[in-house]
């Protein structure tokens, strides 16, 4: 049916993602309260796999694409009888409504592995994290019913829940887990980089959408 608008836009560019950003500035000055609070330290702090690892932990979901759309799609159902509709027993109704799909990595299979010459950080596949309906934004059209076949409640969830299955499919075709996976590198990169010793490398791996 038809779009009316859909696209990629960094997080940072919404509320959303000034939070998401937060977090991961605020699990930077973790990583450095954590490694300079020990006590005194005349060189600089080295890196731990386990620490490291816990504090990627702590932050859970790194969310790092948004997905904002407006569809609309159309409803019909039927009573038959051995595959013959039967007169009068039609149901159906158009709705439109817009929606926000958030992709990201789920920080807590994040597994790290540090070396004096390198810090490889391996992290999972990017998913679909939250895909959430404007409720103010739905709109029901034609709506036709039958006193043999009355429009329920469950025939809107049902079809929402559908409907929200179809948009996920698009999004993932049109790219955004991919997006997804180069951006949650590039702000694991920034996490890690001002942490690491002279000489030592960062490798991060990010897991290919299935």
């Amino acid at each position: 049916m038809a779009e009316v608008k859909r696209g990629f836009y960094p997080l940072a560019l919404f509320k959303q993602g000034k939070l998401i950003i937060f977090g991961v500035l605020l699990a930077i000055i973790c990583f450095a309260v954590g490694f300079f609070s020990g006590g005194r330290q005349e060189k600089a702090p080295v890196l731990s796999s386990i620490t490291v690892e816990n504090q990627l932990q702590q932050i859970s979901q790194l969310a790092t694409v948004r997905y904002s759309y407006t569809n609309m799609g159309q409803f019909e159902n039927s009573n038959e009888f051995y595959g013959i509709k039967l007169p009068f027993t039609t149901k159906s109704f158009i709705v439109a409504y817009d929606g926000t799909i958030i992709a990201g990595v789920d920080l807590t299979q994040a597994k790290v592995t540090i070396t004096d010459q390198k810090v490889t950080i391996s992290l999972p596949a990017p998913q679909i994290l939250s895909h959430e309906v404007d409720p103010n934004s739905l709109e029901v059209f034609d709506e036709t019913t039958s006193i043999f076949n009355p429009i329920t409640i469950e025939d809107y969830t049902g079809f929402q829940a559908d409907q929200q299955g179809v948009m996920e499919e698009k999004a993932i075709q049109s790219g955004l887990l991919t997006q997804a996976k180069d951006q949650a590198a590039t702000a694991i990169g920034g996490l890690i980089t001002p942490l690491l010793q002279e000489g030592q490398a960062l490798e991060i791996a990010v897991a290919d959408p299935e």
